[in-house]
């Protein structure tokens, strides 16, 4: 359906502004509109990799079926700046409609026949009504709010009440930011016929969920599983969860009384210090992380290994960008699969967990921690930029209060005088995981911890047979983890379905509305979402009993295909790669085309 036509609660909005120019307050101001009227919706900022100046985009997809991904169509253009006028009008979707800043008049305004232009003049009422440059510039953008509620008829009163939320710590921008959305708001209802064909309506749907990133979310996730040390090198897209973390530390653990900072947050030198400081805190029994991207990734790999191979608890988020070397720092990918899944040299094998949305991103910092001390191993939380960065629709948060941490096979005083004598390395339970001390408990849990090669009873060796003991029974725990990780999601289609997609995070939501879409035209499909390595069995049992397989997700070599072939019993002929990675986050519509297609060549064949 065209957007001449009209859709109730279902387009897209896409602002093109100008990096530093305060857009960010106007775009979020937007997007908490809509959910407040109840009204699901997704938010995607793409912005430059430097400070100030370059071109930035803010898309909002309306979405009364409740999608998580961006449709792949623009509907509304707010051309805010010039530069990428011609750019922004290609985009947008055949009937559809081009906002566009008519204070100066241009040699050629661009148009195209089956779109609606209008015109506006934000600047211009700006200048107007108010003094000073910078602020003449910030409600331009707040005049452009007024405008699409004119125009699309979002309620003013849920703007009024957020405008009020927004600068309750300042009470006198409230009047100016209201005048500036009132002068767009009267301009569009006296000049255009208003509400357009597509517009919104209050629906009741957004209760009980919130509007939240993933790095917030992930930050929140530390803070509730008992991390207590973070350590970190600035890098994009990672850089805010560390934020976020000290934010939610200085209310949460510091005495209020005395002022005692009760967690550590250290700024290193480079990525391998930061991981470092993890790596020494794990061994003295902290829960200690560290938030990277891919070349962070990448400079870690020798302590990642020691912390392998020495057995130490270590969390670390990867924040994937594009790359590969610096890459687009601001845009998306999943191209760190396989560096986390092996990091370092030597045969090494990492859990890693896949958070889809926030949410998980909240659960599994959680979980995160658990497993690296009951594992005694690095644990990577592989998000990613789209995830991390991005504002999402996603239930309501919750905790267990009973919920305390699980700190594995940690040997107390107590525990070590009733045993005759401590071996660090030693299997006692047969599942692969031996028992820890900490430093400064009894003299009888005093061990030296190594990176060289060493013995079941925590001696160096160089002795082959000894050596090899130990990285088997590190396959041993390997084997148990899989049991431990998070299960696979799951959705079947119906009963025999002979296909199945299998995806991995943020592909999750271009994935289910593939399914919908195919479902719509009777291709019925199996679903399932990785959500952990090691795959556990149920992963096994879902390649088996398909007799193909789309694996979707957003890097050119088709990483997450390489790991099932070489870790399952998989044919490879089975694997069908659906692939995506030019940067911007994924959609449905490959998806669909890629499966149609296939459905057709069968039907032929």
């Amino acid at each position: 359906m065209s957007a001449a036509q009209g859709r109730l609660n279902d387009f897209v909005v896409k602002i093109a502004t100008v990096n530093g120019t305060g857009s960010a307050s106007a775009n979020s101001l937007l997007l908490k509109a809509f959910f407040r009227m109840g009204i699901p919706v997704v938010g995607k900022n793409y912005f430059p990799s430097n400070i100030q100046g370059m071109p930035t985009w803010y898309e909002i997809r309306v979405t009364r079926d409740g999608y998580a991904a961006r449709s792949g169509e623009v509907d509304i253009m707010v051309a805010m700046n010039a530069e990428t006028y011609a750019q922004d009008i290609r985009e947008i979707a055949p009937g559809g409609y081009l906002i566009y800043d008519s204070t100066w008049p241009r040699q050629q305004t661009l148009s195209r026949p089956d779109i609606t232009v209008i015109g506006i003049p934000l600047a211009q009422m700006a200048n107007d009504a108010f003094a000073d440059a910078r602020v003449r510039i910030l409600m331009k953008n707040m005049a452009y709010v007024g405008a699409l509620a004119a125009l699309i008829d979002i309620d003013m009163n849920v703007i009024r009440a957020l405008i009020e939320q927004m600068f309750a710590g300042k009470p006198k921008l409230i009047p100016a930011n209201m005048q500036a959305i009132e002068l767009g708001y009267n301009y569009a209802r006296e000049h255009v016929a208003c509400p357009l064909p597509l517009r919104v309506e209050a629906m009741d749907k957004t209760r009980g969920h919130i509007m939240i990133d993933g790095n917030t979310a992930a930050a929140l996730g530390c803070v509730y599983a008992g991390a207590t040390v973070g350590a970190w090198y600035p890098i994009t897209p990672s850089t805010s969860l560390m934020d976020a973390f000290k934010s939610f530390c200085a209310r949460m653990r510091t005495d209020k009384e005395t002022g005692e900072k009760r967690y550590l947050i250290v700024q290193a030198e480079d990525e391998l210090s930061s991981a470092g400081v993890v790596l020494g805190a794990g061994w003295a029994g902290a829960r200690a992380f560290t938030t990277t991207s891919g070349p962070g990734i990448s400079l870690m790999g020798e302590l990642v290994g020691l912390a392998y191979y020495a057995e130490v608890p270590m969390v670390l988020f990867d924040i994937q960008r594009v790359g590969p070397s610096t890459g687009m720092p601001t845009r998306t990918q999943q191209s760190d699969i396989q560096i986390c899944a092996y990091a370092s040299h030597g045969d090494t094998r990492h859990v890693c967990l896949y958070p889809a949305d926030p949410r998980e991103c909240f659960d599994m910092a959680v979980a995160a921690f658990d497993l690296a001390e009951r594992l005694q191993t690095p644990v990577f939380v592989v998000s990613d930029l789209d995830v991390g960065m991005n504002d999402w629709m996603v239930p309501d948060l919750t905790w267990d209060d009973s919920c305390r941490p699980d700190r594995g096979k940690v040997l107390s005083n107590a525990d070590l005088e009733k045993i005759t004598s401590f071996h660090r390395y030693l299997d006692v339970d047969g599942d692969g995981i031996p028992y820890r001390t900490l430093p400064g408990c009894h003299p009888k849990g005093v061990y030296f911890n190594r990176g060289a090669g060493h013995n079941k009873w925590g001696g160096r060796t160089e002795l082959s047979d000894e050596y090899q003991d130990v990285m088997e029974r590190l396959l041993v725990k390997w084997a148990t983890a899989a049991t431990l990780v998070p299960k696979p999601e799951v959705i079947a289609a119906r009963s025999g379905a002979p296909w199945g997609i299998l995806a991995v995070g943020s592909c999750d939501g271009a994935c289910k509305e593939a399914l919908h879409r195919l479902a719509e035209q009777g291709i019925h499909i199996d679903y399932m979402r990785v959500r952990a390595f090691p795959f556990s069995a149920e992963v096994e049992k879902f390649l088996a009993d398909h007799e193909r397989v789309f694996v979707v997700e957003q890097n050119r070599d088709a990483q997450m295909r390489g790991m099932l072939v070489n870790e399952t019993s998989v044919e490879k002929a089975k694997l069908t790669s659906i692939l995506h990675y030019n940067g911007m986050p994924m959609d449905h519509r490959q998806i669909v085309r890629t499966i149609e297609d296939a459905v057709a060549e069968e039907a032929a064949a």
